[in-house]
């Protein structure tokens, strides 16, 4: 659950034909690799899920490792030039110029970090100094109005070279600009347009009667697409309730029988799974934790069903809890974790997202 790649190689290409292309050799190709380049800490997952979970979105997407993410991938365009000019007989006729390329391939590897920052699993940019998270929850981790957007801002182009090839007209050497410059004001005109209705939704459900209980806190994450439907959970002292916003027609849905959720007893097994790894990890991100000792499930991996758990605890932020992409109904839904603990209290295993930590 992070903010799919392609968007984020189809925003480097764009600022590359935005007019950087115009500066230097390979802009394109550099901003494009180091607009997805943060996303390499994936790795991580080959030791787990929750050690993927812990170093996601780290010093890769923080302030201080944009600069050197940048160099990364500046590194990797100067041996493919090497290895272009060792096989070519003659020199390239732009040289690149590689401190302006970094330059460059910095400004890229900052959009991803501010494309996860507008999305509602957030960053952290200051990392390692701090390892708070910000999220500004305006689009949902997949944006299908940014792809389209993208993808017709790079095949545009192509299709209006096309005709002008049929035409005999002259091909431009740097076609699509306008395009790349149109796809990527109309991102900025949508974080802008949805930080609005992000703020009235807030303000619709902050403003209702739950019970006569005060309202602690209010957060409003999105749906794809539609900009004016919002899901919000309400933070009170004893429950929290999730309320469904339609910005466009001022109206507020939820249920008391089906959107009310008590906040679960701290047992002994919770405070001791909310100590593991998977607990500190879960709650260092988590805005809206629901933590709840759920007993032994049924169909348990053969892994952890050999240590004979004697109970479970379950960890689930509200924030994801919404019905898109069937997150709400899924057995194991994304994001969520659970620590196993023997008659004992000791964790015999963690899982996050239906796959076993080793």
């Amino acid at each position: 659950m992070h903010m799919e790649p392609v968007t984020h190689f189809l925003t480097g290409a764009c600022m590359g034909r935005a007019g950087f292309n115009r500066k230097t050799a390979y802009a394109t190709l550099a901003m494009t690799l180091a607009a997805e380049a943060p996303d390499l800490d994936v790795l991580w997952s080959v030791r787990g899920p929750v050690a993927a979970f812990q170093h996601h979105r780290g010093w890769t997407h923080s302030l201080l490792g944009a600069p050197i993410v940048a160099a990364a991938v500046v590194g990797v365009v100067w041996l493919w030039h090497r290895w272009r000019q060792g096989r070519s007989r003659h020199k390239a006729t732009q040289q690149p110029r590689w401190g302006l390329l970094w330059f460059f391939s910095l400004l890229a590897a900052l959009s991803h970090i501010l494309l996860d920052y507008t999305n509602n699993y957030g960053v952290r940019p200051f990392y390692p100094f701090s390892a708070r998270w910000y999220s500004a929850d305006l689009v949902f981790i997949v944006e299908p109005v940014f792809l389209a957007v993208l993808i017709l801002a790079l095949v545009m182009p192509a299709i209006f070279g096309l005709a002008d090839s049929e035409i005999g007209a002259g091909r431009q050497k740097f076609r699509g600009r306008g395009w790349a410059i149109f796809a990527l004001l109309v991102m900025v005109v949508t974080w802008i347009f949805r930080a609005g209705e992000h703020g009235r939704a807030i303000e619709l459900a902050g403003n209702m009667d739950f019970q006569g209980a005060a309202v602690l806190h209010v957060a409003a994450e999105p749906y794809p697409v539609n900009p004016f439907h919002w899901h919000v959970v309400v933070d009170t002292p004893n429950f929290y309730q999730l309320v469904d916003v339609d910005t466009r027609n001022d109206q507020v849905t939820t249920s008391p029988q089906t959107d009310v959720l008590y906040k679960p007893a701290v047992t002994p097994a919770v405070r001791v799974a909310e100590q593991s790894w998977l607990g500190k990890v879960y709650l260092d991100w988590s805005k809206y934790p629901y933590v709840e000792e759920i007993g032994v499930p049924g169909n348990l991996p053969p892994e952890i069903a050999d240590k004979n758990p004697a109970t479970a605890v379950n960890f689930r932020d509200l924030r994801f809890t919404y019905n898109v992409l069937a997150m709400r109904g899924r057995e194991h839904p994304p994001l969520s974790g659970t620590v196993y603990l023997n008659a004992a209290d000791q964790v015999v295993g963690m899982q996050m997202g239906g796959h076993v930590q080793h």
